[in-house]
């Protein structure tokens, strides 16, 4: 293939489970959290500097432009095109925005959320060389990411025949199960996690959209048709990108499109959903605490305890999560993190 990829990072996410480091103004995304770098720096450096890669196009929340142009010169990717929307629409319009800007053309395109962990970039662009072939004759690509174990938030991916050397033909894909049919799908195999990373022409995503959503086809053309510029800004037009029905990829194209490939791929990949996913993958003492701020820890084991601010003391406390930030602070046992939205929501009255 001769043109190359254009990284597509997609940041336009909220990351309210994360609170209440995570929220609306600083999203997930431009945090911090496994590293010194924030997830999106992180991604954006996934493809920096390759000769395989163009540069970035990316996705995101008007109301971030500024935090995600310091954050992306910080990594000296200051040849990103910023498309900023001024609503959220879910993925598949997104990526369609994207698509136009790309050329709307034979250019591949990898759409990557910005807020995912990949340990090992390696395997992942050694998949990327594995996919391209099939991308380049057509195929809507996956990235399968092998499962550690029977999750139920995630959703699965049913791989079939193989139609190119480690790459399988998409049975179907499966919501997100119960834990029992987690474990069939484990016990059966040829079954992965759906991390969201995909590989297609740009053409032909569009296509696709117009085939199986063709209202949203039009609202994004239009959207950037219309669209006001400025410098390395990129502004869909507002009216037009809001007759836009609001879907996932997945929904609108990947389960409905007929040639749809998945590249299996065991890269280190978690997509730090909960608090306790954070601490499954973070470096921890020898009482397996992951600690990161001000932070001072006695007689305490197996918990995550973080604060950007204020200092926090523990003493003989076990499996607990501790997260204070600005003027909250967030106390749950390990193991409960996925309600963090029930709390939103209650504090919400």
């Amino acid at each position: 293939m001769t043109k190359r990829i254009v990284p597509v990072i997609l940041s336009g996410g909220a990351g309210t489970r994360l609170w209440p480091m995570s929220r609306p103004e600083n999203p997930k995304q431009l945090l911090a959290l496994t590293a010194e770098e924030t997830m999106l720096q992180l991604t954006a450096r996934r493809t920096a500097g390759q000769a395989r890669f163009g540069a970035p196009i990316v996705v995101a929340n008007a109301f971030h432009a500024e935090a995600i142009e310091a954050q992306l010169g910080a990594v000296e990717a200051h040849a990103a095109q910023l498309i900023l929307e001024p609503m959220g629409r879910n993925t598949a319009p997104a990526i369609a925005l994207a698509a136009v800007a790309a050329g709307a053309d034979e250019t591949p395109i990898l759409v990557m959320p910005s807020d995912h962990v990949i340990e090992d970039v390696a395997a992942f662009h050694a998949a990327i060389e594995r996919a391209l072939p099939c991308v380049e004759a057509g195929w809507l690509v996956t990235f399968g990411i092998t499962p550690t174990g029977p999750e139920t938030g995630y959703g699965y991916i049913a791989a079939g025949e193989e139609v190119a050397p480690g790459v399988h033909r998409v049975e179907r894909f499966v919501e997100k199960p119960a834990r029992p049919a987690a474990e069939a799908m484990l016990a059966a195999g040829g079954h992965y996690w759906n991390g969201g990373i995909f590989l297609f022409r740009a053409d032909l995503y569009l296509a696709a959209l117009g085939q199986h959503a063709p209202a949203m086809l039009v609202a994004t053309q239009q959207a950037m048709d219309r669209a006001r510029t400025e410098g390395r800004r990129v502004y869909p037009d507002a009216d037009a990108f809001a007759a836009s029905p609001a879907d996932s990829i997945d929904y609108a194209v990947m389960e409905k499109a007929d040639r749809v490939a998945c590249v299996p791929v065991s890269m280190g990949w978690s997509d730090i959903g909960s608090w306790d996913a954070l601490h499954a993958i973070s470096a921890c003492d020898g009482q397996g605490n992951a600690c990161r701020g001000d932070v001072v820890a006695l007689d305490t084991v197996d918990c995550l305890i973080r604060s950007d601010g204020i200092r926090i003391a523990a003493v003989g406390v076990q499996d607990l999560i501790i997260v204070a930030s600005g003027n909250d602070v967030l106390v749950l046992p390990r193991g409960r993190s996925q309600e963090v939205k029930r709390l939103l929501e209650a504090m919400k009255g």
